[in-house]
């Protein structure tokens, strides 16, 4: 299947390693250019110098600064001459449980999480260059599910679903698409971090991975082929949805 991607360009957050990374390699793969938003200027070096510099730019940035994504869209259009849509990524909040975890933390894993995703929304929409464009946001599967140790995604994670909901309704008229992504259990940084703080990590994650259907962690390139998919012209009657990539872990619809 042709995605239609030839010559776009995507904006992709939290692009120098994990889901965003491999998001930004499947979508050069199928000839797309990108914009790598990220914190670790070294990891975008090597991204850029991976991917091609032809295909690929840089800016070493935090998505809580508030002029960041003005930048990045900018960067876009001074590179490659249009903005087509973004991925939307922006970490995982620290872990923790309800109440121990500080005011202060809640207020920065908002200020991370929700905020930043809607900041770099509000800034594609504005400098985006196509008639259909895409936005999808990479949420977490505490969109539905409960995720232990987990409060501040738990508590920020849905809200940022029903925005898709929202989104899709107000933009969808100007034939802009917006998408919710739900990884699970992918081998990442991020699932090695909240692994390693449990008493047996090698524990842990044999329990989990008992858990799901396949047995088995995602690969980042897995998430990838499905966020490239999402934002290509080819998915192009799908928006509203909030779509798992999690090995079929969630029991429920």
């Amino acid at each position: 299947m042709d995605l239609g991607l030839g010559d776009r360009a995507f904006l992709v957050t939290a692009a120098s390693t994990g889901l965003g990374r491999a998001t930004a390699e499947q979508l050069v793969a199928e000839g797309a250019h990108v914009v790598l938003v990220a914190r670790r200027s070294e990891l975008l070096a090597e991204a850029v110098s991976q991917l091609g510099p032809d295909r690929a730019v840089a800016l070493a940035a935090d998505l809580t600064d508030a002029g960041t994504a003005e930048t990045a869209c900018a960067l876009a259009l001074d590179a490659f001459g249009r903005l087509d849509g973004a991925l939307i990524s922006v970490g995982g909040p620290p872990a923790g449980s309800v109440l121990e975890t500080s005011e202060e933390q809640w207020r920065d894993a908002f200020e991370s999480v929700f905020l930043a995703a809607l900041r770099v929304s509000r800034s594609v929409v504005r400098h985006g260059t196509a008639n259909d464009l895409c936005l999808a946001w990479v949420l977490s599967t505490s969109v539905k599910t409960l995720v232990p140790g987990l409060a501040t995604s738990n508590g920020l994670r849905p809200g940022l679903g029903m925005l898709v909901k929202q989104l899709a309704d107000e933009l969808g008229p100007q034939g802009t698409r917006v998408i919710g992504l739900m990884p699970g259990a992918i081998e990442t940084e991020r699932a090695q971090y909240l692994n390693s703080l449990k008493e047996d990590p090698a524990a842990a994650r044999a329990e989990a991975e008992a858990a799901i259907p396949l047995r088995r962690y995602g690969q980042p390139e897995e998430f990838g082929r499905v966020a490239a998919f999402a934002l290509s012209p080819a998915a192009s009657y799908l928006t509203g949805s909030v779509i798992p990539v999690e090995g079929g872990a969630q029991r429920g619809l």
